[in-house]
């Protein structure tokens, strides 16, 4: 009788031929039956995982009714104990969402009190067997419908068909290296064959993604960070990251020298923003979801420790004031917003002085000596209720940002007459436009030319959508930005406001000298 590997040999061989290999072992057994069902079994594992699940609990409260049948209680109190440690710290172990905790912290209770009942009645006494069928049945239907393991599954189907996709679209030798499930999809960490580079898999983009089975524009290609030409990463995403709200998942920033998370790119990258030393500009028609864009930057801003906000807003405080407990100051009426922009000036005066006299080009924040960030939430007003204001808005512009005094300027009405009449938005190092009524608006935002480059921010149809101009953000790329809720608001304002840091002493002192 032939060896397993003498019949894998002769099934090459057959298939190479053109072939299909049929080979008999004694009793008409198909030799690959066996291992066909191995492979679907992994293959499909993920699948399986219920009716496998539902099998060890089984077995395992058979074996405990015969070994320990008194120990019911400890086992009832431990899946308790289990349930409430998933429930609470299950974003420990990837339970991101409060529906996967709350999934296993059911199933850990139901399954520790299935197995109390069976060390008491016995696992085959009736109904036992009933209820955990129905029990498997129940959990298994949003485990099969999870996006996260569904993902996984298509995932370990692709990455066995890689070596096939490879030798089709001309690059045999390609190998995956690793692979790794994020929000949209996957990314996967190509080695291409000698003679290959990453732009050769760039430029069969349209055949993977046909081979992968994606809609169209789901895969690119990067350069890995070692900038190896032979290695290079492949994205792949499942679903379009702008199809639906992305909520706000926290700030991952604790100082203001670090880049804030704001949103997404189409292609599912992330769009960073640099609050640190840049003044900025968010700029958008009502509804486009500018004001939203400033919660954003103000929440993450209220999670960093070495920056004092001080804000503006002349309209009754409806967008500013459930920011009041993280706000070291905020100014409601023109004269008071005056002051405050006056107050700036005489910081970012005594700064330059302090800077000169040691020796030093740029005030590096930290606790003790932090940035200033001020937040003027409708700038088209504080041109129209405190235009004398605007010569030191326009001070700060030019020289804030070595101090690290700086502005954030938001509006729904990017008209000439708020924007292009003074020396604010020239200085302004970013600058988010969200969609806007007007072609003319674009380069009224973003700069003169960009629309005629591709800008074209007034065909932004989704609320939160935006068009970003920074010095890491050159090309017309669409993002949307997450979603800062009422909620978000309320929990970042109790978690941040009372431990909100102060002015330095220089800064104060500098005030105290004018008689503030």
């Amino acid at each position: 009788m032939s060896t397993y590997w003498q019949i894998r040999r002769q099934a090459r061989r057959a298939r190479r031929a053109g072939l299909q290999p049929v080979v008999l072992i004694d009793g008409g057994l198909h030799a690959s039956a066996w291992v066909l069902l191995a492979r679907l079994a992994w293959r499909y594992r993920s699948e399986a995982a219920p009716a496998v699940m539902a099998g060890a609990v089984l077995a395992t409260g058979g074996w405990l009714h015969i070994a320990y049948p008194g120990w019911w209680p400890l086992l009832l109190a431990l899946s308790d104990l289990t349930a409430f440690a998933l429930a609470v710290f299950g974003g420990h172990v990837r339970l991101t969402q409060p529906a996967e905790r709350l999934y296993a912290a059911t199933a850990a209770l139901a399954g520790g009190g299935w197995l109390a009942t069976a060390m008491i009645l016995g696992p085959l006494s009736s109904p036992m067997l009933v209820v955990l069928l129905f029990g498997a049945l129940i959990f298994a239907v949003p485990w099969w419908g999870h996006r996260r393991r569904r993902a996984r599954a298509r995932v370990r189907r692709a990455l066995a068909a890689w070596p096939d996709i490879a030798r089709a679209i001309g690059l045999p030798g390609a190998k995956i290296q690793s692979a790794r499930i994020d929000l949209w999809g996957w990314r996967a960490r190509v080695k291409l064959a000698s003679g290959h580079t990453a732009g050769d898999l760039a430029a069969r983009i349209p055949a993977i993604e046909s081979a992968l089975g994606t809609y169209r524009g789901a895969v690119s290609v990067h350069f890995t960070g070692d900038d190896k030409a032979n290695w290079c990463e492949l994205r792949v995403l499942d679903t379009k990251p702008h199809t639906e709200a992305i909520p706000w998942s926290g700030s991952s920033a604790r100082s203001i020298t670090e880049p804030v998370n704001f949103g997404w790119f189409e292609d599912a990258g992330p769009c960073r923003v640099s609050l640190s030393h840049r003044h900025t500009l968010l700029a958008g028609a009502a509804g486009s979801g500018q004001s939203n864009g400033l919660s954003v930057l103000l929440a993450a801003l209220t999670a960093c420790d070495d920056v004092v906000i001080w804000a503006i807003e002349l309209s009754k405080g409806t967008e500013l004031g459930p920011w009041a407990p993280c706000l070291n100051r905020l100014a409601s009426t023109p004269d008071a917003a005056a002051a405050l922009l006056a107050d700036a000036v005489t910081i970012l005066q005594a700064r330059t002085v302090h800077l000169s006299a040691v020796g030093h080009r740029t005030w590096d924040p930290a606790p003790a000596m932090p940035a200033v960030v001020i937040v003027m939430a409708e700038y088209a007003e504080l041109a129209a209720k405190a235009p004398a204001a605007l010569g030191d808005a326009g001070l700060i512009a030019r020289h804030g940002r070595a101090v690290a005094v700086t502005l954030i300027a938001a509006t729904q009405q990017p008209a000439h007459k708020a924007l292009g009449q003074d020396t604010v938005r020239p200085q302004m190092d970013t600058r988010i436009c969200f969609r806007v009524r007007e072609r003319r608006d674009v380069d009224l935002i973003l700069g003169s030319g960009m629309l005629h480059a591709g800008w074209h921010a007034h065909t932004l149809n989704t609320p939160g959508e935006f068009l970003i101009s920074a010095p890491r953000h050159t090309t017309p790329k669409p993002a949307r930005a997450y979603v800062v809720t009422d909620e978000d608001v309320a929990r970042a304002a109790a978690r941040f406001g009372p431990r909100r840091p102060q002015l330095d002493d220089m800064s104060r002192s500098a005030l105290d000298g004018w008689g503030r």
